[in-house]
């Protein structure tokens, strides 16, 4: 009997790692079909709608204003220092205190001064006694001449005395020129003498209030290029002036004239008035940021203001009475724009992607708004005026006090 073949067919072996392979095709096509028709045939969805933020138009005065920031500082101030190097004697002032134009605020050390206007005194008293004997000399040389040129003509003079008498005339008169110079020098130098004295006196150039005092009695003052200043004064601080720096954004938005209201610190909650005066032309960069520098007029009657207080400024650049307002976010609201990529699109993609969700947004570009009018927005063509940052005036044909503007939206 032959002996069996314990090994298996390899027909039966391939035939069987075949089999399960051809299910898998079958299987995906069932469930694309189950997919499908689930698809088709599931309830529709419930329709997207949008609920829109809405604020009323209303009418009221938009005030519009810039806020910028300073210092207060004194209408007229004034740095002193010394014109002359010497040993200060006596200071007369102290700390807030009110000087006159004139007044002597301190007086250096004036003992070589006054020695320099002797010696001035006494060269013009030697300079002056200098043109008498010049002009006596003169006097005598121009007689002795005119006595030798008579006898010359008559032929009477010997030719080397002639020209001797009219060299001795032509420098008496050169003297008398140079000793008229001397004297004048003198005269000058004891003018110098007498200023230099005067200029020991330190006085006040102007009426106002002493707000700084570096001086002190024994002080050496070295009066150089950088000579140190001794005291500030400030004139009349009952007349201030506010100094604040004004963005380059809004620098076309101010002008000279325009009104203000600033704070500061010493005083919450109090306002003081004010008026732009000055706009300057040169620009001042800090860390990047471009300012212009515009000067404000401050009354100080009572002295409660002081020079260095850093204020706030709020100055109002425009004022529109009377006119409808919206918020600036309806300048920004446009409704959105379906590109019809919806359930009725066909084929797969359609059905998988739900209704609505290719809509976008539409561009506004600051021209009109809408208005909610029977439950849906309503385009209005709109003329833009002034805006304070929040609300702004606007104005249109077919647009009154009450209308809904739309805001903004949200998905219902």
């Amino acid at each position: 009997m032959p002996k069996s073949d314990s090994r298996p067919d390899l027909t039966q072996v391939l035939q069987a790692s075949r089999a399960p392979r051809r299910r898998w095709p079958w299987a995906i096509a069932l469930l694309a079909v189950a997919l499908t028709s689930w698809l088709w045939l599931r309830p529709e969805a419930a329709p997207t709608t949008l609920r829109y933020d809405t604020t009323p138009v209303t009418r009221g005065d938009l005030t519009v204003t810039v806020i910028a920031t300073g210092t207060v500082q004194p209408t007229t101030r004034v740095d002193i220092s010394s014109e002359l190097s010497g040993t200060l004697a006596a200071v007369m002032v102290d700390y807030n205190d009110e000087v006159s134009e004139g007044q002597i605020l301190a007086r250096l050390d004036s003992t070589n001064l006054q020695s320099r206007l002797t010696t001035a005194e006494a060269q013009l008293a030697a300079a002056a006694g200098r043109l008498i004997q010049a002009e006596a000399s003169a006097t005598e040389a121009a007689e002795t001449w005119a006595s030798t040129a008579a006898l010359d003509q008559r032929g009477l003079a010997v030719r080397s005395t002639v020209i001797a008498a009219k060299a001795a005339n032509d420098r008496a008169a050169a003297s008398v020129a140079i000793a008229k110079a001397d004297l004048q020098l003198a005269e000058a130098s004891l003018e110098e003498a007498k200023t230099d004295l005067a200029k020991a006196d330190i006085r006040s150039p102007i009426s106002g209030i002493v707000l700084n005092r570096a001086a002190e009695k024994g002080m050496i003052v070295a009066a150089t290029l950088n000579a140190p200043v001794l005291f500030t004064l400030a004139e009349d601080l009952s007349r201030m002036q506010l100094q604040v720096d004004i963005d380059e954004a809004d620098i076309g938005r101010v002008a000279v004239g325009n009104a203000a209201n600033f704070s500061v610190d010493a005083y919450p909650g109090r306002s003081f008035p004010a008026q732009i005066t000055q706009l300057r032309y040169a620009p001042e960069e800090t860390d990047g940021v471009v300012t212009y520098k515009a000067v404000l007029t401050v009354q100080n009657d009572d002295l409660l203001l002081r020079p260095g207080m850093t204020a706030t400024a709020t100055i109002t650049v425009a004022r529109e009475p009377g006119v409808l307002l919206v918020p600036m976010a309806a300048l920004r609201y446009a409704p959105p724009i379906s590109d019809g990529a919806g359930r009725s699109g066909g084929g797969l993609l359609g059905l998988i992607m739900p209704s609505g969700r290719g809509s976008s947004r539409g561009k506004a570009d600051g021209s009109s708004i809408y208005v909610l009018r029977a439950g849906a927005p309503e385009k209005i063509t709109i003329t833009a005026g002034a805006s304070d940052g929040k609300m702004i005036a606007v104005s249109a044909a077919t647009l009154a006090e009450g209308d809904q503007v739309i805001t903004g939206q949200s998905d219902r």
